[in-house]
């Protein structure tokens, strides 16, 4: 078996045997990794090459973004979910800024928005375990 299907096999185990807490916790870290991937990109010399991966971690980072807005509940969550979904939809729009631009800076403010909010959220998933503990 090669890497990549070994790498593949563990994050299909992962995903299937997350709590939905952590799995929360793993699309806060596939945006922030397609973020900086798309970061990253500004760095490649050849310009189709360049913005094909820009456009391409972009629209990812802006899938999970939107997946993450979705499983809001607006009714029970009340003022804060509605922030919440407010904050995603801005985030959303800055990464397509940054795409429609081809502008690193938007990228950088949603990646400071999500790393903070992504912190909350594990402290909260560490707090939440070590109480049932």
């Amino acid at each position: 078996m090669d890497t990549a299907e070994s790498a593949r096999r563990y994050r299909t185990t992962a995903v299937n045997t997350a709590t939905p807490g952590q799995l929360v916790l793993m699309l806060f870290d596939g945006a922030l990794r397609f973020m900086a991937t798309a970061a990253a990109g500004f760095e490649e010399p050849a310009l189709p090459r360049r913005f094909e991966i820009v456009h391409n971690n972009l629209v990812k980072a802006q899938n999970i973004l939107r997946e993450l807005q979705t499983t809001l509940d607006l009714e029970a969550g009340g003022q804060f979910s509605e922030r919440m979904f407010a904050l995603y939809d801005f985030m959303v729009t800055q990464l397509a800024e940054a795409n429609l631009r081809k502008d690193p800076r938007p990228i950088r403010t949603v990646t400071r928005l999500l790393a903070q909010i992504r912190a909350a959220w594990a402290e909260m998933l560490a707090q939440s375990s070590s109480e049932a503990a």
